[in-house]
């Protein structure tokens, strides 16, 4: 099968997966013209997340008729105070020509969750790993607004195979060389090693190239 082409269509993103979008782009995987992103780290408040998933979808159906949506499924987008309304409800509200793709969070677009396991068996032993990709490491005050240390030693304590950057693009060793303090104290306010992980962009192409292929179909 030959590259699907994106000419046609635009891309709705968070913010987190710019890094991966721009580096697809680049080496014209991607050739929109149009990509649309939100904010950083609105998984922690879904309303606002919501507001800007709406408002950049009908921004990119001005300019395209398929729209691709970057955003996982499950963790992505949680309303608590209306349970039922999921991410699938905002996708099936946003018709017509909306298509997501198929993972459950940003680590997911990079890596399985079979994929995640072996990493974890190859580098932790097995242990729980805190995922994050390299848009965890640029846009870590968005992505952890609010949250000051205690809460995070809580939050990721349980994590006794520490944190792993699933890295495509070569972003982590690149600020590790240029900003050492900054990461360290970022290790540190986390209370784990934070280490990167080399993958590639494949499945981040596959998923791109399926939601295509059913804009299409």
């Amino acid at each position: 099968m030959g590259q699907i082409s994106f000419s046609d269509c635009a891309i709705v993103s968070c913010g987190v997966m710019s890094l991966e979008i721009r580096a697809l782009q680049d080496e014209g995987f991607l050739d929109t013209q149009y990509v649309f992103y939100t904010t950083p780290g609105l998984h922690q408040d879904p309303f606002e997340l919501e507001r800007q998933l709406f408002a950049q979808v009908n921004k990119a159906k001005g300019k395209a008729d398929k729209i691709v949506v970057v955003y996982g499924g499950k963790f992505c987008y949680v309303n608590t105070k209306e349970p039922t309304r999921t991410m699938k409800t905002l996708i099936a509200e946003l018709q017509p020509g909306v298509v997501r793709i198929d993972a459950t969070h940003c680590m997911d677009m990079i890596a399985s969750e079979e994929e995640r396991g072996h990493i974890a068996r190859e580098i932790a032993g097995g242990e729980s790993v805190w995922w994050m990709t390299p848009g965890w490491i640029k846009y870590r005050n968005q992505v952890f607004k609010g949250m000051d240390k205690a809460s995070a030693n809580e939050n990721f304590g349980r994590h006794d195979g520490g944190a792993i950057v699933l890295d495509a693009i070569g972003y982590t060793e690149k600020y590790m060389e240029e900003k050492p303090e900054e990461f360290l104290d970022y290790s540190d306010w986390m209370g784990l090693p934070i280490q990167p992980y080399p993958v590639t962009l494949d499945r981040f192409k596959t998923l791109f190239s399926e939601a295509a292929e059913k804009l299409n179909g």
